[in-house]
């Protein structure tokens, strides 16, 4: 019998995590409650070992446990992970990063407790912000879970906007939506824009930091809003973070509501990851492309002969996440010490050809010369690019010889 496709999002936060789950046979992803029940969706990234047992509890009932005295418990493993601690639970000594893994193992258990027969196809892991040492945790995390490098990627929370958003309502869509996230001390204004000149339209989320809420919250917030909703229609307006807790917004609220759609919600960033699987999973077409923070604003190729046909060879593409934009290749190189890289902007028909001179590499006769190259991001639009001199088996011996260059638009 063949297992039904499961499709995950996944918000790893400092104090909590959040859950978000897709099956075919649903109209849109459901997100894990805490609590049966009820729209609770934060989960604690805590594990609490129980005294005397050994067995392991996580998430709320890891907290509980830790409060009564039933057990030793650690919180905030995300930030325990990234900062490679080692965690001491009674006689033992534990590394974060297994502890998060343990977490991790727990939580992605859940959907498979409503109903059997699941695999899992895709898993989305979004963050407050993105870095090398999290992209690296994430990747480690991965692999000690057994999910295979194709079935999952990593975005930043503005990027789940961006896949949240325009998977709504298309009365939702007519005009640019824009979101208030208020979960730290900041709040924080991000609007989403989005070309519609062509098929494929090009969306970038934009940022703007309005600082904390000083002396009346509702005061303050209506002049943010004002401040920020000037002169533009907006389609639709969310709100996201623990800062909206309680009854404080008034005039600030009376004023979001008048002419718009306004949604409020913990669960959206979520919910975006889990849109993205489902589309990195052929779930959905979608007809977007990210422009973003953390994804490449270029192409680059190589024009290469191949089978008799001349062909470009990517070796970074548009789209891709930053930290993760690197590719090598080996190619025989015919007569000219020279490499030509074609850079091309995402929708412009014209490149540019940066031209790398291998100086002082030896004579050989044609197609006996066989180089290796490896191009590496350093910033959404720029590249290190790395090209060694790799002989031709047992003929012609390596000269050893190294080329390096920067390049990008």
């Amino acid at each position: 019998m063949e297992k039904k496709k499961l499709y995950l999002g996944l918000d790893l936060g400092a104090k909590y995590a959040l859950l978000s789950y897709y099956i075919p046979s649903m109209t849109e992803p459901d997100t894990v409650s805490a609590v049966a029940g009820s729209e609770i969706y934060q989960i604690p990234t805590v594990l609490t070992k129980k005294k005397g047992l050994g067995q392991w509890y996580y998430g709320q009932e890891a907290v509980e446990l830790a409060e009564q005295g039933g057990g030793e418990g650690c919180e905030r493993l995300l930030v325990r992970a990234l900062a490679q601690e080692r965690i001491q639970i009674g006689q033992e000594e534990y590394d974060a990063v297994d502890l998060l893994t343990l977490f991790l193992k727990k939580l992605l258990q859940i959907p498979h407790k409503f109903g059997a027969g699941y695999e899992l196809a895709y898993i989305t892991v979004t963050l407050h912000t993105l870095s090398m040492d999290k992209m690296n945790l994430v990747h480690s995390l991965m692999e000690k879970l057994h999910v295979g490098k194709k079935q999952y990627q990593v975005i930043d929370h503005r990027e789940s906007f961006y896949y949240y958003a325009l998977n709504q309502r298309q009365e939702l869509m007519l005009h640019d939506v824009v979101l208030f996230d208020y979960s730290d001390v900041n709040m924080f204004f991000y609007r989403l824009e989005r070309s519609r000149q062509s098929a494929l339209q090009l969306t970038q989320v934009t940022e703007q930091d309005f600082g904390p809420l000083l002396g009346n919250k509702d005061i303050a917030f209506a002049d943010v809003v004002k401040a920020a909703l000037a002169k533009k229609i907006y389609s639709a307006i969310y709100l996201t973070g623990d800062g909206f807790d309680g009854e404080w917004m008034q005039e600030s609220l009376a004023y979001l509501c008048q002419g718009r759609r306004v949604f409020l919600g913990k669960n959206l960033y979520v919910k975006g990851a889990c849109y993205a699987s489902m589309i990195k999973g052929g779930q959905k077409l979608w007809n977007y492309a990210y422009i973003g923070e953390h994804v490449m604003k270029m192409n680059i190729s190589l024009k290469v002969l191949n089978r008799g046909e001349m062909n470009f060879f990517p070796l970074i593409k548009a789209g891709e996440n930053r930290f993760e934009a690197k590719r090598g290749c080996e190619i025989l190189i015919n007569g000219a010490n020279a490499i030509d890289f074609w850079i091309q902007k995402p929708q412009s028909r014209e490149a540019k050809i940066e031209t790398l001179e291998l100086t002082d590499l030896p004579q050989r006769p044609e197609r006996m010369c066989r180089i290796g190259i490896f191009v590496e991001a350093i910033s959404d639009s720029r590249v290190k690019v790395e090209i060694q001199d790799l002989g031709f088996g047992e003929l012609y011996r390596s000269s050893e010889k190294t080329w390096n260059c920067e390049m990008g638009i």
